[in-house]
């Protein structure tokens, strides 16, 4: 089987279409950003790239903090508006019905409606081209208390987060399987007396 052969093109998929939140609870906003994922495990960082001409970009640039928060698949219409108007002209939050809430270590407000919220902070900025990445650290996460069962495990799977792919947005299917399970090995059965 054959494949097409395509220039270099920003073509990485499903991602998750981040609700990013920044500023202050005074003065908020929120913006979607496809472009962030996880890029170290200690100390825990992330990033996200967004381009110098958004309004959130000098926001980012003025408190050096932002809240990523993961959508639900039934906030697709609100994660698709926030990612096509602007902050400088339309109050996304209140439009969109959106509640915030505090963060516990930023200045940048959460997304209640989201369950989960990285509260990161910026430690280095990078020009990039269209884009500037602000890598930071995630200093806090919130989790909805419903998606942790009593031995504190995370079951991220029940929330139907939603996923971006080359322009089209998606809910997240089935479990397919754990981390490790290609190689784990398998019990064996007490010998029979």
């Amino acid at each position: 089987m054959g494949k097409t052969i395509w220039k270099g093109s920003a073509l990485l998929g499903p991602v998750p279409p981040a609700l990013v939140t920044c500023g202050t609870l005074e003065k908020p906003n929120v913006l979607t950003i496809a472009w962030t994922g996880i890029v170290c495990t200690h100390p825990a960082m992330t990033y996200i790239s967004v381009r110098p001409s958004r309004y959130s970009y000098q926001l980012i640039q003025e408190t050096g903090e932002f809240v990523i928060n993961l959508p639900t698949s039934a906030m697709g219409k609100t994660t698709d508006f926030c990612g096509m108007k602007t902050g400088a002209k339309v109050n996304k939050i209140e439009k969109c019905g959106l509640t915030l809430a505090e963060g516990s270590q930023v200045s940048a407000p959460v997304l209640a409606d989201c369950p989960v919220s990285l509260e990161c902070r910026v430690t280095q900025a990078q020009e990039l081209g269209s884009h500037t990445m602000f890598l930071a650290e995630i200093v806090a996460v919130q989790v909805e208390e419903r998606f942790v069962d009593s031995k504190g495990k995370l079951n991220l799977q029940q929330a139907g987060l939603l996923a971006y792919a080359h322009g089209e947005y998606f809910a997240l299917g089935r479990k397919c399987g754990d981390f490790g399970f290609s190689v784990k090995k398998k019990k064996k059965n007490p010998p029979k007396k």
